[in-house]
């Protein structure tokens, strides 16, 4: 029999800047501790030296998580040029050098081979699972190893400083999947002249913005109080690119049993994705069919 998980059964999500030196998991494990709640996740994990926006979503918003993380995002970023190092930003050791440094105009011609679809080798410390082990495990156990190259979408990448002739800043939007030091370590080679993350932030990540974050210091004044139940958004926010269509109370009753339910819609292509609401509050994600959401996720808000 499994066992109960303990907490208050609320649904939401709590937008976080998180600071540099935090772990994601971290985060996401204080939130839930700060809100006293069953169930938490986030959508995107940021390295521990990263700091910006960090959605974490609350009890039946962990549903909507997958939506999220195939949004788009953006990230700030510098890149510290002449040096290449094992883990791809500043916590790994310097493994080459180069005296060599591109002018501002190279830069940016050089950018154009970053943006549009792109395959993207991860960087040998990351997530990535390599026959059942993360690639971080193996890196640290001093082992090298092929990565298989991944597609990304870049929508945007710009230079936006040079404040020194070491430094450059850019910003990027990008989709699913797409790892900043594998761009610095690529731009520094295609440059050559190497190159590594000094700094990173997330800016923003689909509806969610780093500067509607909670700070750390904040969430830890409120954490157990009250005052916290107002920072969370509702679960709808990270819906909001998808169509609502609002159901009747039978389709909404249906719908929660995991069954087709009737929903009111007059512009809905068939067989696009959806979600069914009542009274403005999501009960269903799923596909619009014929005047029906046939359900892929059900959604039980408490209250």
């Amino acid at each position: 029999m499994g066992r109960t998980r303990k907490g208050r059964d609320i649904s939401g999500w709590m937008v976080i800047d998180k600071p540099a030196g935090e772990t994601s998991t971290a985060v996401v494990g204080k939130v839930r501790w700060a809100l006293g709640a069953k169930k938490a996740g986030h959508a995107g994990t940021l390295d521990p030296a990263a700091t910006g926006l960090l959605a974490v979503a609350l009890g039946e918003a962990t549903k909507t998580i997958p939506h999220v993380t195939e949004a788009l995002k953006a990230y700030r970023f510098t890149v510290r040029l002449g040096q290449a190092t094992t883990t791809d930003d500043a916590e790994g050791a310097v493994i080459a050098e180069s005296a060599s440094r591109p002018e501002g105009a190279a830069i940016e011609a050089a950018l154009g081979a970053f943006r549009g679809q792109i395959e993207q080798v991860p960087p040998q410390f990351s997530a990535v699972k390599v026959e059942g082990e993360r690639a971080y495990d193996i890196a640290r156990a001093g082992d090298e190893m092929e990565l298989a190259a991944r597609p990304l979408w870049v929508e945007r990448l710009e230079l936006i400083a040079r404040p020194d002739r070491d430094h450059a800043e850019f910003e990027m939007v990008c989709g699913k999947g797409g790892y900043v030091r594998s761009i610095a370590r690529d731009l520094g080679a295609a440059l050559g002249c190497h190159g590594h993350v000094t700094a990173l932030r997330r800016t923003w990540s689909g509806p969610f913005r780093a500067e509607d974050g909670l700070s750390w210091d904040r969430l830890e004044a409120l954490a157990r109080t009250p005052e916290l139940d107002a920072h969370l958004h509702p679960l709808e926010l990270a819906l909001a690119d998808l169509p609502e269509l609002p159901a009747t109370p039978d389709g909404a009753a249906k719908l929660r049993n995991g069954n087709p339910g009737m929903v009111l819609a007059s512009s809905v292509e068939w067989g696009a994705p959806a979600w069914a609401s009542l009274n403005g509050r999501a009960v269903a994600l799923g596909v619009y069919k014929g005047g029906e959401l046939h359900p892929s996720r059900v959604i039980n808000q408490p209250g």
